[in-house]
Parts: C-alpha cells; structure tokens; sequence
C-alpha cells in the first residue's frame, strides 16, 4: 500500500521507522495531488515549494531527534483559513487579491509540531453553503461518483483526504460545513466545542458559530490533530463514562430521512447493543432550530458586508442571495434569535440528565450526496426541500448554536454506493 493512502498515524510510523522521510512522502502526496486535481478539483492554492522546504527541514529536525508530533507529515489547509503571506479569497473573486499578514493559531500549532502544509483546499464563496462552487474556483466533485457534490463548505478538504491527498485537512464549521463533506466522502469530520481550537486571526463573521476541526480518515488521526491544536486549553477528563447509558435517534423527532439512512442507521445502533452498550432512544424535544440558525447566520453576513462596505456586484449569486435573506432581520429578530439558543442549550442538558448520559448518536445527515447543480437535495424521501437555508441539514445545526462538540462517522454505502455518516 503506497504511504500516501494511510492513516496519518501509520504514516507517522513508517516516518520514525524510516521506511519514508518526510521528503518522500510529500512527493508521493503531490502526486497523488497532481492526479486528483484535474478529476475533482479539490485544491484552490499549490503551495509545494514552501512545503517542499518545510519537508527537507522536517528530515533534518528528525534525524537530530528534535521533530514534533507531526514531523514531515504532509497536511492541508482550508482556503477561508489565514497563512500569512499567501493568497486567502475564501471562495470569493471579492477577496481575490487579500494575502494576511498573519497565521491562525490552530494553523501555527499544527506547524510547530512540524506537519507539512502542501495546498489549500476549496470551499464555496464565503464558506457559506453545503456545496463547493464558486465563480473563483469552479464545481469541485465527489470522489464516489463525479455528478455529486462532496458537500460543503470544506469540500476540498474532504476531498483531499477521501483520495489520499494528505490524511488530514484542517476545516471550519459554522452550520455543518465540516460534517456535510465528511458525510458524503466518507470520512471522519470532528467539529469540537466551540472555542477550544483557536481560530483569530480569521475573517469577522459568524463569530459565535465556526469552529475549526479535523477531517481525518480515522477517528483516531482526528483526536491526534484535535490534541495537537487544543494545546493551551484545559484537557477533557480521561475518567471513562463506564456503564452511562447512550442516547440515540434516528430523527430527533422532526428531520427528513431517507431509507438507506434510516437502515444503515439502525445496523449502527444494533450493533452497539449487541456489544453491550446501553442505548435509549429519546430526543431533546424540539422542533428544527434551522429558522435560529438562519437568522444568526445570514443576519451577521449582511451585518459584516455593511461593515466592509462590499460592492455586492463582486459577489456570487448565492452569497448576494444569503445576504439579502439577512437584510430582513431586525436587531430584535437577531435577539430573540440569540434568546432561543439558550433554550436549545437547556432542553439538550435537560435530555442528558434524564438518562445520565454524555453521548447522543443519530445520524450525520438524513440523505447521500445528491446531484451538481443544486444547493440542497431536492427532496428527502417523501419530504420535499423547498428553502436552501433550512429544511435539509437539521441534524446539524444544534450543536453550532450551542458550542457542543460532534462527530461524523461513516456507516457504509447506500442502495447507490455513496457513503453514509
């Protein structure tokens, strides 16, 4: 098996076993990079002669015994996340000539620990919707079936790491973005409790919902990288949760799902059980938080492009759309928007009280990857998706509204052979 398609802690083996230095296996990743790019379009900066450099320093830090964590492990970054010194259009042709001065600290501690980044990948204009277009970069596909999107906003991060394109990409989450791409390349996507990897400095919008996480292809390279970038922040408990019961739900009680989820779905749960695990299947009492989301959201886009003064003329048809769906909140909307995010949090730990438990499972999404062409499936199973902002996501918006952390795990290929999470 070529080094580039392992996990990245087999990859970080064979680089302390010296079977590959770093240098090597970046050129194994680039190529791998230079036959994926023209088929999916994954990759919206080549960034090779500053990892190439990175790589050759990564070998020599090793063989004095002084490489990090992640000493000469080729990585990628998103195209909305600040390097400083290279180009950071976030999708838009409006921010098209904007280079930082400075780099994200979650991106400054994956790089202290010495991983390589060789690209930054695609993402939709303004990381705004669970697509990747953009008139900047074009359609990026996915790698189980090229008419279907890979998802969004972190598309090309999911991409790169479904194709062995470096086995992690770092993403961003305001609303789904990391877990949506995740879902439909079948990947690992882990977006953690808000706050906890550091973000500034970063573009000004949507402050209170994105965090920045890893997309891996195991769940095990996601707690590495996760480790790796909460440096600094207080450490979780290691006290294992023992017998505590796991709550489950195929549909929180209100979210379309269709029968290949809802199966897969429910092999997941049976064989937990049968595995000894105590599973309780309940729900947090609430209807689709998607309208609180949607207002937050879209409210503090317009609030922003008055701020910058953007020339909407710049601007993609979706992100204008967004926009003007912001345009018609009050700031007593966006309040009692904010006010319902309070009562969001309370019914979720009111629902893990009743039971005792720490852990809810129901499904990444309530559909596979549907066709280009389009923002949002046209229908799920019998429920047909009529508003872009709302409807068919509604597994994910919780967790962004209250800072809960979650993952999107793979649970197979449906009827169609595209992934399930």
């Amino acid at each position: 098996m070529p080094e580039h398609s392992l996990t990245a802690i087999e990859q970080l083996k064979a680089l302390a076993q010296g079977k590959i230095n770093a240098v090597e296996l970046l050129e194994q990743t680039i190529s791998r990079a230079e036959e994926i790019v023209p088929l999916l379009n994954p990759v919206a900066l080549k960034l090779y002669s500053r990892a190439r450099q990175a790589a050759q320093e990564a070998d020599k830090l090793r063989a004095s015994g002084k490489g990090g964590r992640l000493c000469g492990l080729p990585i990628t970054i998103k195209d909305s996340q600040f390097l400083a010194g290279y180009p950071c259009a976030n999708g838009s042709q409006l921010l098209s000539d904007f280079i930082p001065t400075e780099t994200c600290r979650a991106i400054e501690l994956l790089e202290q620990e010495g991983a390589v980044i060789f690209a930054k990948t695609t993402c939709p204009e303004f990381s705004l919707t669970g697509v990747t277009h953009s008139e900047i970069y074009g359609l990026t596909s996915n790698p189980w079936n090229i008419e279907r999107t890979c998802g969004g906003s972190s598309g090309g991060a999911a991409v790169a790491v479904a194709t062995g394109m470096g086995s992690f990409s770092l993403g961003g989450d305001g609303g789904g973005s990391i877990r949506i791409p995740a879902g439909f390349c079948g990947i690992v996507g882990f977006k953690p409790s808000f706050g906890v990897v550091p973000r500034e400095p970063c573009f000004p919008s949507w402050q209170s919902l994105v965090c920045y996480g890893p997309m891996t292809r195991s769940v095990a390279d996601a707690r590495l990288f996760f480790e790796v970038m909460s440096e600094g922040f207080p450490k979780p408990a290691k006290k294992s949760p023992g017998k505590a019961p796991i709550i489950y739900s195929e549909d929180l009680g209100f979210a379309p799902v269709n029968t290949d989820v809802r199966e897969a779905f429910r092999r997941v749960t049976g064989l937990l059980q049968q595995n000894g695990f105590d599973l309780v299947d309940d729900n947090p009492g609430l209807t689709s938080s998607a309208v609180t989301w949607a207002v937050t959201a879209s409210y503090d886009a317009a609030e922003n492009a008055r701020g910058n003064a953007y020339n909407l003329d710049y601007l993609g048809e979706v992100a204008k759309g967004f926009i003007d769906f912001g345009e018609q909140f009050s700031e007593e909307d966006f309040a009692e928007a904010q006010a319902h995010r309070e009562v969001i949090r309370a019914h979720y730990a009111q629902m893990f009280a009743r039971h005792g438990a720490r852990i809810l499972i129901t499904p990444t999404l309530g559909c596979e990857a549907f066709p280009h062409g389009t923002i949002h499936p046209e229908k799920i199973d019998d429920t047909h998706i009529e508003l872009p902002w709302l409807d068919w996501a509604s597994f994910l918006y919780d967790a962004n509204l209250v800072g809960m952390p979650t993952c999107a795990i793979p649970m197979g290929l449906g009827d169609e052979g595209l992934p399930l999470s």
